[in-house]
């Protein structure tokens, strides 16, 4: 999916493109090959980016790697021409990432947001089982989402859904997770109660791509 969507865009050697919540860094690496463009990837734990520096010496990426959360990005005003955000600003709030986005986004920059939306109502006890396992504020549906862009000053916001099939996931075609020596087993019960969540509300909690302008 990140694949089809960058494809859409127009990356050069010169564009500046932030990832925010960089994770591992597999996005990062994959646009600094792909693309030779100038990439900077930022998250707000440790251990991710250590593993994104290790991934980028691996391979001999220029990329840079940054320490630091959405809600109060490290960078000047008008620094990147694209940001990208792979389910990581719905974890954040929203009523600060979103504006930060737009500050350091050049004129006419673009913000491409993969987030978990609302597509159907559903009952206060299930939004708080939601709510509590994945620690998130808030669960925005589609025009809650456009909202926050547009009151952020994004002039033009597009969006897309795009169809999960959970139940047709498992380990074996999973991304790199670039595991860690020794990990607790209570954190492979918590990805397996993320896939059967998944699977529930399947037809309720759905994944839309945001292109903001």
């Amino acid at each position: 999916m990140t694949k089809n969507i960058l494809s859409r865009e127009k990356i050069g050697s010169t564009t500046k493109i932030l990832d925010v919540g960089c994770g591992t860094g597999q996005t990062s690496a994959y646009i600094a090959k792909k693309y030779g463009c100038h990439v900077t990837a930022l998250d707000c734990h440790t251990i991710m980016i250590e593993k994104a520096k290790k991934r980028f010496r691996s391979l001999q990426l220029p990329v840079v790697t940054c320490y630091g959360s959405a809600e109060h990005l490290p960078f000047e005003d008008e620094s990147f021409d694209m940001i990208l955000s792979e389910s990581v600003t719905a974890f954040t709030d929203v009523s600060k990432s979103i504006p930060e986005y737009k500050r350091v986004l050049k004129p006419n920059g673009i913000l491409l947001a993969i987030e978990m939306t609302l597509e159907n109502l559903i009952t206060e006890a299930e939004l708080a089982q939601i709510l509590h396992f994945y620690g998130v504020r808030q669960l925005l549906s589609e025009a809650e989402w456009c909202a926050h862009f547009q009151k952020a000053g994004f002039r033009q916001v597009l969006s897309e859904n795009f169809k999960l099939h959970p139940d047709a996931q498992n380990m074996c075609h999973a991304l790199d997770f670039s595991l860690s020596k020794n990990i607790d087993p209570s954190y492979f019960h918590t990805l397996h109660q993320h896939q059967y969540l998944s699977m529930v509300y399947k037809d309720r909690l759905g994944c839309r791509i945001y292109r903001c302008q």
